[in-house]
């Protein structure tokens, strides 16, 4: 890959986002590799500038916001493609009316709008290629993209959110009218075979994602620990199931086990923790941070024993890799791509999804088992080193960007 090579445009719902370091990381290894990346976010980044690591205001800076455009903005860019390609912008727009949320034309006015103001962006960039991660409304967009500037269509679908409602989603449409699809797990491969026609499913590969080791290293725990650390790293919502492990925790203690528990991240179900905490008399032992930098989450995974997420629906969360890579025994839930991280009693602990009682005996094993800690982790972080290195793992990416582009050029 040289300097020649025309840009590839990412778009992503929101960029930079906390909880999506991987895109940003993913990005800046694909730019080392020699790929010249721009960057596009429908929506504003989730923090202010002063909040950001320094990185990521670079990144902020740098980054096309579509909202941002407002409607002044968007109706400049839809009379421009509607003197340039009158007859894209109608097909666009016959498609686009289809596709809003909920069946609202409203929405799929919006969603026209937006992939107006990028597929002119991607015009000025002189990008041919448009790669968008997650299935969600961006990737509406993007097909979008693809009517009005005709461009080579790629996507890095994650799930769950996007299995959740596949007819909302039109994900069998965006699989048909992508040119290629990462998949971050065998399951979600799966997933995407199921609902797509076998014509499409050459389109489909598996490329994980992955983590730094040299950011995340590796260290021993103490074993003679007299008060077990629980981390836990996520969105306070539902599908991470914190209330879960917060009832869980009540049970430890009421067996007279000596832990405490930290929980980073903030999110919709912040209040309803807040109040099992309270009402479970917890409050001296569980200790929520709100959301954090990664700097502050390193520091966190190097003070932690065992990392719990006892999630109800996942990907192959990105903080497992993260806490297996620092030397953190985990426990979590065979859900969607987890088992593929995760292998019960060997890389780390399984509970059962929903039940409390399960995990209340995957905690309670780790917390009264320092050799069973020990021999997970080292096992865990050889399986971060052998499947899940974020330097391995962009440098196949960025092989599969290559070869898309040259087959591209030789058509």
């Amino acid at each position: 890959m040289t300097s020649s090579c025309p840009p590839m445009a990412y778009l992503v719902s929101r960029y930079p986002a906390i909880s999506h370091t991987f895109i940003l990381r993913e990005i800046q290894g694909l730019r080392a590799l020699g790929h010249r990346i721009v960057t596009a976010s429908i929506n504003p980044p989730d923090r202010s500038i002063e909040a950001m690591e320094a990185y990521e205001r670079q990144e902020a800076g740098n980054t096309f916001f579509v909202k941002a455009q407002g409607w002044g903005g968007a109706l400049s860019a839809l009379l421009y493609w509607c003197v340039r390609s009158p007859a894209r912008l109608y097909q666009a727009l016959c498609l686009g009316l289809g596709l809003g949320k909920g069946g609202s034309w409203f929405y799929g006015l919006a969603y026209v709008a937006e992939a107006a103001l990028v597929a002119r962006w991607m015009q000025r960039q002189g990008a041919r290629r448009l790669h968008v991660h997650f299935g969600n409304a961006s990737a509406t967009v993007g097909i979008l993209v693809k009517q009005l500037n005709p461009c080579h269509l790629s996507y890095t679908i994650h799930g769950p959110d996007e299995f959740d409602d596949v007819p909302g989603q039109h994900l069998a449409l965006k699989m048909a009218q992508a040119d290629d699809v990462v998949c971050i797990s065998q399951f979600a491969k799966g997933q995407l075979m199921r609902i797509s026609h076998p014509a499409h499913w050459a389109k489909l590969q598996v490329c994980r994602l992955g983590v730094d080791p040299a950011q995340f290293t590796y260290a021993e725990r103490a074993a003679d620990t007299a008060t077990v650390k629980l981390l836990c790293v996520g969105r306070l919502s539902s599908a991470k199931a914190q209330i879960l492990l917060v009832q869980a925790c009540a049970k430890l203690r009421d067996e007279g086990l000596a832990f405490t528990l930290t929980l980073v991240g903030d999110g919709p179900d912040r209040a309803r923790i807040e109040h099992a905490i309270a009402e479970s008399g917890l409050g001296e032992r569980i200790h929520l941070t709100g959301s954090l930098n990664q700097v502050a989450v390193r520091a966190y995974f190097a003070r932690a024993d065992i990392f719990v997420l006892p999630s109800l629906a996942e990907g192959i969360p990105v903080v497992l890799m993260e806490a297996m890579s620092s030397g953190v025994p985990c426990i979590s839930t065979p859900v969607n791509g987890i088992p593929e991280l995760i292998q019960h009693e060997r890389t780390g602990l399984l509970a059962t999804p929903g039940d409390v009682d399960s995990l209340t005996t995957q905690l309670r094993r780790l917390i009264q088992g320092p050799a069973l800690r020990q021999s997970l982790a080292e096992a865990a972080h050889a399986k971060v080193l052998a499947d899940f290195d974020l330097n391995r793992n962009v440098a196949q990416l960025a092989r599969s960007f290559s070869e898309w582009e040259n087959n591209a050029i030789n058509v």
